[in-house]
């Protein structure tokens, strides 16, 4: 064994190759043919697209453990702990069990370079071949067709909603974002679309793959009221259901593209009603425009594209504060910097600008200067780091305030692991 602890794994895995991404399936497919050669005994469930997918990966996790089954899930990146992007029946996994999967990737990949997200995938697809596991929900990393969790074939597709993000890697339009997503399609299996406005892109990867695909406002549709909301598929009555726990009508939408994927599945793994409420009521995700009460009260929100900022932003004005709200923002260099924070500015009274831990962070004066080519009247402040970034905003905030901290997942997490 190359190391016997996980900190030592993963600090190696950062190292090992000379791209922190590089998408293509060549590489991994042929380590995980040598760890597991056969096809999964368990249901598949893969979800891609631009926001969206951590709560509709949740969602579909509370649900399946309320109505008993075995699960399994993969998610990326996680927010405080490496554990938690594996999980086994709602359970981070012990350091040892990655440890002990990294020990067997290493000895199968031979001369073989790859990723540090690579290693983490064949880690956690390891982990769920040795399990008595019933499902198993896969989260896209980046993109889809080429991302490392789409050497599985996906018993069915769910793709959220699709905006501009990652460009430099899946295109410049939303139509050649969309068919890198589309690419999780299997031929003749189901494909659940979420969003609002499906691509051309989606539609066609469909047709060409004979995949039946279920579309929001086509197949399905809901409607929110004030304390319940409403699901229908075809010429089904509609059900009543309790909204989601997690705050904003854009989680309904995205528990409404969960509901028609476990719809599809009800054959090989039927869910009642009552596992249903329980799993929308009982559904917790961290950075999701979490809150944290007291004097000042606390939001954290990852938002780090121009979509996600616009859906946050709905979400301060439907949660106001007597006072100001005062954002301490980082974020990575690859995101459309200036169109994020023009979604977000008109709701935000002064910004503390941070610093992140990484060598992808934007630093802190460029971002001030992008809000001040906004508005030159915006108050803003850079700060070496996030920590720096939080102390000055609890310095300066008074009775009603709230602090929003956002922008990226480094940015939420260097907050909420420092108890900032």
């Amino acid at each position: 064994m190359r190391f016997t602890n996980l900190a030592d794994w993963l600090a190696w895995q950062e190292t090992l190759h000379p791209r922190k991404i590089e998408l293509g399936l060549a590489r991994i497919e042929t380590v995980f043919q040598r760890l597991h050669a056969g096809k999964p005994s368990f249901t598949v469930i893969t979800v891609a697209g631009t926001n969206g997918k951590g709560s509709s990966v949740a969602m579909l996790e509370t649900i399946l453990l309320a109505a008993g089954y075995r699960t399994g899930v993969y998610t990326s990146p996680h927010l405080l702990y490496y554990n938690e992007r594996i999980r086994l029946n709602g359970e981070a996994v012990a350091d040892e069990a990655l440890v002990d999967a990294f020990s067997r990737i290493d000895a199968a990949r031979d001369d073989i370079s790859l990723t540090y997200f690579e290693f983490g995938t064949l880690a956690a697809l390891d982990i769920f071949y040795r399990q008595p596991l019933d499902v198993v929900v896969l989260e896209v990393g980046l993109g889809g067709r080429l991302d490392a969790v789409n050497i599985i074939d996906a018993d069915i597709a769910l793709i959220t909603s699709i905006s501009l993000d990652h460009t430099a890697w899946l295109g410049e339009d939303r139509e050649s974002i969309a068919k890198e997503k589309a690419g999780i399609m299997r031929r003749g299996r189901p494909v659940v679309f979420s969003g609002h406005d499906i691509p051309q892109a989606v539609m066609a990867a469909a047709a060409a793959l004979d995949a039946p695909l279920y579309a929001l406002g086509q197949a399905y549709t809901y409607e929110v009221m004030p304390s319940e909301w409403l699901w229908r598929a075809g010429r089904k009555n509609a059900v009543s259901l309790p909204l989601p726990a997690l705050p904003g009508r854009h989680q309904v939408q995205n528990a409404a593209g969960v509901l028609m994927a476990l719809d599809l599945l009800s054959v090989k793994l039927p869910v009642g009603q009552s596992a249903i409420r329980q799993g929308l009521s009982g559904i917790r995700l961290g950075g999701r425009f979490q809150i944290i009460a007291g004097e000042p009260v606390q939001v954290f929100d990852v938002a780090h594209n121009p979509d996600a900022m616009a859906r946050l932003a709905e979400m301060l004005a439907q949660y106001p504060v007597a006072g100001r709200t005062l954002a301490v923002i980082g974020m990575l260099q690859d995101k459309d910097i200036a169109a994020s924070l023009g979604e977000l500015a008109p709701r935000i009274s002064e910004w503390y600008a941070a610093g992140l831990p990484t060598a992808r962070g934007i630093p802190a004066p460029e971002l001030v200067a992008s809000l001040l080519q906004i508005n030159p009247q915006i108050k803003a402040t850079a700060y070496v780091d996030v920590a720096a970034a939080c102390a000055a905003a609890k310095k300066d905030a008074q009775a009603g305030d709230r602090i929003l901290v956002c922008g990226s997942f480094y940015t939420v997490a260097d907050a909420l692991r420092h108890n900032i």
